[in-house]
């Protein structure tokens, strides 16, 4: 086996599966089990109003994505998976995790159509 840049890229690819899948279920049980609501729905490091209402989104989100996440790191090392299904897992995951947090960051915070008005000159 030639070492190339396509085996260093899947080897980052593997490694990085194990912290993303940590960080996504601990994500998951704060929001779950502790009831932590501080990372829920961030835009621009700000909670919603509401984050109380957002949790259940955000941690389904969270769970599903490390669970496949780890789910595809046990069928790699017990090889399960061909290196075509587990990359293509492991890159959908990460993809869809972002999107449906940008998702749920942006419905969790409202904003007012029209022009803004002044709150001093009220």
């Amino acid at each position: 086996m030639v070492f190339d840049i396509s085996i260093a890229i899947t080897w980052i690819l593997f490694i990085a599966l194990f912290p993303m899948a940590f960080i996504w279920l601990r994500r998951a049980w704060r929001i779950f089990v502790k009831r932590d609501y501080s990372e829920v729905a961030l835009k621009r490091g700000e909670g919603p109003a509401n984050p109380g209402k957002w949790a259940p989104a955000t941690g389904i989100i969270n769970l599903a994505a490390g669970t496949t996440a780890l789910v595809t790191i046990v069928g790699v090392l017990l090889a399960l998976f061909p290196y075509k299904t587990w990359s293509a897992i492991a890159g959908m995951t990460l993809w869809m995790k972002i999107f449906a947090d940008f998702i749920v960051s942006r419905q969790a915070h409202s904003f007012e159509l029209g022009r803004k008005k002044d709150k001093e000159k009220e």
